[in-house]
C-alpha cells in the first residue's frame, strides 16, 4: 500500500516513518482492496502533554475513511489510529459480503 507521511510545520524522523508504513501495511490483512493512506503529524502548542495529533485518511474504492487521534507520542497516537481503521474496514467487509 501507498503511504504519505505529511508532518506540518517539522522534519519528520525515518524511524517514525518506517514504523508508519508497518502499521498501515498491517491493515491490508482486514481488507486487501486498500488503495493508499495519507497521514498526517501535527504537534499542537498547548502545555498540554497529549499534544501529537495523528489524522490518517485511508483510500478504498467508493470510499475514504478518516481518523484523528491526539496522544503523547506520535507512535501511539498512530497505534490508535491504527486500530480504528481496522474496525471500519471489518465492518465495511462484512457489509460487503453480506451483500453478495
Amino acid at each position: 500500500m501507498k503511504v504519505n507521511v505529511n508532518a506540518v510545520n517539522f522534519a519528520v524522523d525515518g524511524k517514525l516513518v518506517d514504523f508508519i508504513q508497518q502499521r498501515m501495511d498491517k491493515l491490508g490483512k482486514y481488507y486487501d482492496k486498500i488503495v493508499s493512506s495519507d497521514i498526517f503529524l501535527k504537534v499542537e502548542k498547548t502545555s498540554d502533554k497529549e499534544n501529537k495529533i495523528v489524522e490518517v485518511k485511508l483510500h478504498v474504492p467508493g470510499d475514504d475513511f478518516m481518523v484523528k487521534k491526539q496522544c503523547k507520542t506520535f507512535e501511539e497516537a498512530v497505534e490508535l489510529a491504527a486500530e480504528s481503521l481496522e474496525r471500519l474496514l471489518v465492518k465495511r467487509k462484512e457489509k460487503i459480503n453480506a451483500h453478495i
